[in-house]
């Protein structure tokens, strides 16, 4: 046996990290349970992954959810409801996941859309603190919104369904495409400077966001035909006005505005509904394939056995339920996230199934324990002065990848079925409104027009959402003053169609539920 001159026992290798964020990605995805989604590559990174099935996005707009997410505070500590502020300027100089890892000697690169680009990360996506080189972003980008779309008579137009040929593109090629193309290159460059520091890689894909712009031929996954389409298609009777998202992106697109719908609760076409689905999961499917290349690469560089892998959606993504599109509300279908972490020695015939709720705030604390540097403290409880640069609002969730909940379980499209005693009982989400009818800013108001806040708390079973008075100037909830209040059964109504608030036999709950919410407490009484 051989050993170094003065080194008993060398320090293992720092692992590598390798962060998959997908734009407006809900759990449409083949391991997550979805009958419909072809997502080969993404089930072959589930089957070496601990999968949560029950996590949560902290605010579902870009922005707010992706600001949140890495710097584990939320919305109402990074002081972020829209896209026209930087919360090192408007919250705090807080320390960015990406940061931690360059200050403990990684090399971070940013690809795509990683932070939202523009004022809510300083334009510059927050380098030089969070990255060690400058941010890749494709050169097509500039494309995003021009008339590419080609209509059934031949013209080209700005729509949202809008399947295309590559080679016919601006620069034949297409923003994820040239992501991949050069996060393969990084990991090449990696692979060379293999003694070098570690690297922490953020790849953010575009797709399945708006417009749903894509290769044609994933369209051929899907058929047009056996497209489902949600089995309650309405606004729920019992749904408050102020809960609705009216879906405002959409109606601007060009094939949307030809259907002449009246705003805001005409509801779109089946047939049309049917072919904004299929394209959806089309889109899906192309991120698939390119995540598939990434990976692929990943392992080809022989870099896959010391990195860890994580996939996950910066929020989810509403496909006519409620009658409702795109983003923009406190409804599981606009918070519920895939989260996925594939660990180096911890990998076992999969996927491991964790049913706990957790949040996109867990990310930063949970990650930077599995990579073995120095675990985050909890940040002080009402820290109004926002003065502790480094602290985390989430939870470690590293005990349960180690040892999840539950094993070897595939599970079904909302999974409710309780598992093995849990670490974390509930999630927290919340949206802000311009006021309580339906508005056409009422998705994505500016922080001055905000009025209204939904707080919303899902436990095992429930999701419980008060609407209050919320005032931009001092950022403060004012929970006496309340608009309205939704409660939904999970066991009975998985698709949040049935608003049970009135109902008096669950009097009792609600005050339990309106106190957890109102203590933002992680871990309240089981329900």
């Amino acid at each position: 046996m051989q050993y170094t001159l003065g080194v008993e026992n060398p320090a293992p290798r720092p692992r590598n990290v390798l962060l998959i964020m997908v734009d407006d990605l809900r759990p449409a995805l083949a391991p997550y349970g979805d009958r419909v989604a072809i997502t080969p590559n993404v089930q072959r990174l589930a089957n070496t992954s601990v999968l949560f099935s029950r996590a949560y996005a902290q605010q579902a707009l870009c922005a707010p959810s992706r600001n949140s997410m890495l710097t584990s505070r939320i919305p109402d500590t990074v002081r972020l409801y829209d896209f026209y502020s930087y919360w090192r300027n408007s919250s705090g100089n807080f320390t960015t996941l990406p940061q931690y890892y360059k200050d403990h000697g990684y090399t971070t690169v940013s690809v795509g859309k990683v932070f939202h680009p523009g004022k809510s990360s300083n334009g510059n996506d927050d380098e030089p603190y969070s990255w060690s080189k400058e941010p890749y972003h494709p050169s097509t980008e500039k494309y995003k919104e021009s008339p590419v779309c080609l209509d059934r008579d031949g013209s080209l137009h700005k729509n949202l369904v809008c399947p295309v040929d590559i080679k016919e593109m601006p620069e034949g090629t297409l923003p994820d495409v040239q992501s991949t193309e050069f996060a393969v290159k990084m990991l090449n460059d990696f692979a060379r400077n293999d003694s070098r520091s570690p690297f922490f890689l953020a790849v953010g894909y575009h797709k399945p966001h708006v417009p749903l712009k894509y290769p044609k031929e994933f369209l051929d996954l899907y058929p047009l035909e056996k497209m489902p389409l949600p089995d309650y298609r309405r606004k729920p009777p019992k749904m408050p006005l102020v809960a609705w998202n009216p879906w405002t992106d959409l109606r601007e697109r060009e094939d949307v505005r030809a259907l002449n719908l009246t705003f805001p609760f005409q509801l779109i076409p089946d047939d049309f509904s049917r072919r904004i689905r299929q394209s959806y999961y089309a889109a899906t499917s192309y991120m698939d394939s390119l995540v598939g290349q990434l990976l692929g690469n990943l392992t080809d560089l022989g870099l896959r056995n010391n990195t860890i892998v994580v996939l996950l959606g910066d929020h989810g993504w509403s496909l006519g339920e409620h009658g409702e599109w795109s983003k923009y509300s406190d409804f599981e279908v606009a918070t519920r996230v895939p989260l996925l972490f594939s660990v180096p020695d911890l990998v076992r015939k999969g996927p491991r199934i964790v049913k706990d709720p957790v949040e996109l705030t867990d990310l930063f604390p949970t990650l930077v324990d599995l990579s073995g540097l120095p675990k985050l403290q909890k940040c002080p409880k009402n820290d109004l002065s926002r003065s502790v640069p480094l602290c985390t609002e989430g939870v470690n969730l590293s005990p349960l990848i180690r040892n999840p909940s539950s094993t070897n379980h595939r599970p079904r499209s909302n999974d409710i079925e309780d598992g093995s005693p849990r670490m974390t009982t509930a999630a927290f989400s919340q949206y802000p409104r311009p006021g309580i009818q339906p508005a056409r800013d009422s998705d994505k108001p500016r922080l001055k027009h905000i009025r209204i806040m939904g707080y919303s708390i899902r436990t095992e079973r429930y999701r419980y959402t008060e609407w209050v008075a919320f005032s931009p100037k001092n950022f403060t909830a004012h929970w006496d003053e309340r608009f309205a209040v939704e409660l939904y059964d999970h066991r009975s109504d998985p698709d949040e169609n049935f608003n049970v608030a009135e109902s008096k036999k669950h009097s009792r709950l609600l005050k339990k539920l309106s106190a957890a919410l109102r203590n933002r407490d992680r871990v309240p009484t089981r329900l």
